[in-house]
């Protein structure tokens, strides 16, 4: 099989997504909840920015990441990921933030403890299982494809979020000095790639979807299963973190569930997409970063000035 995007596999990985994409907007609609942005996101980020990167990354030769044992690794890793599903993001990140109220020490609690639970036990559990950690922080800075990819994706991304979201209007309400602006969206966009960036790529797309690529043999069927897992890992946290007003949140469990695959999988079929063709953890930390920058610089300016 030479190339994963064209085989059959592929075919039954896109029927597959399609078909849980659509189950779970259907019940959106049939709830009454919002079923509109599922379809934008699937259209934006599963269809155009997906293509796009695909494009961008045509040329790019990536390296494979050796999974020895795919198997074993891939149920370590999926165990995991049920505790920090329902353990971390349902209570312990509650819980953290309880436990440190001062905002800015709490950021930085938050950032720690996130770091290690995303990054530190994946890696002790390959690393224990004898997997080879370096192919997964392999940053592909040399790579051909990875500036044209990263410049205009990451001009597209921020963009996007520039015209689709109230970002640059609430940066103004701060009214920040042009020093304040500078320092503030560097700071929150480093602080994205480390908190949302590294943390959610090493854990999704270096650990996990390099063992489902082994396993199922195919890079498409990986990128639909641990992108469904992307976004029902999200559901016990929002669910029992979420409240009235939480975008997504509902007494109805399964309208969570429901919520997160339809509106997040998407996004990581994008990512998704980057790491398949690139296997380059920096540049999907980085385009990661470029997603969150402009919607998290005033709470970070806000917070740091």
């Amino acid at each position: 099989m030479t190339d994963a995007y064209r085989s059959r596999p592929a075919v039954w990985a896109a029927v597959a997504f399609l078909g849980a994409w659509g189950v779970s907007t259907l019940y959106l609609f049939a709830r009454g909840a919002d079923w509109v942005f599922p379809i934008v996101s699937l259209g934006i980020f599963g269809g155009a920015l997906s293509g796009l990167a695909w494009f961008l990354t045509r040329k790019c030769e990536a390296p494979n990441v050796p999974v020895p044992r795919p198997g074993i690794e891939l149920a370590a890793l999926l165990g995991f990921l049920a505790l920090y599903a329902f353990i971390f993001l349902g209570w312990g990140l509650g819980a953290l933030k309880a436990a440190v109220v001062a905002e800015r020490p709490q950021e930085v609690a938050v950032l720690i403890v996130k770091l290690l639970v995303h990054v530190g036990i994946p890696a002790a559990i390959l690393w224990w299982l004898r997997a080879p950690l370096k192919p997964l922080f392999d940053s592909g800075l040399g790579r051909r494809g990875f500036w044209p990819t990263l410049i205009v994706m990451g001009a597209v991304l921020i963009g996007l979020l520039a015209v689709v979201s109230p970002s640059l209007a609430n940066i103004a309400k701060l009214n920040p000095t042009p020093m304040v602006l500078v320092w503030g969206i560097t700071g929150a966009f480093v602080w994205n790639a480390l908190e949302a960036g590294l943390c959610e790529e090493f854990l999704f797309r270096a650990a996990l979807q390099s063992r489902f690529a082994a396993w199922f043999k195919s890079n498409a069927a990986a990128i639909v299963a641990t992108s469904l897992l992307f976004g029902l890992a999200h559901a016990p946290g929002l669910y029992l973190r979420g409240g009235p007003g939480v975008d997504g949140w509902s007494t109805d469990p399964i309208q969570v569930v429901a919520f997160t695959i339809a509106t997040l999988s998407p996004l990581s079929i994008l990512f998704g997409v980057l790491w398949a063709r690139t296997r380059s953890l920096l540049l999907v930390v980085l385009l990661h970063a470029c997603v969150d920058v402009l919607p998290f610089s005033s709470e970070f300016i806000s917070l740091w000035r």
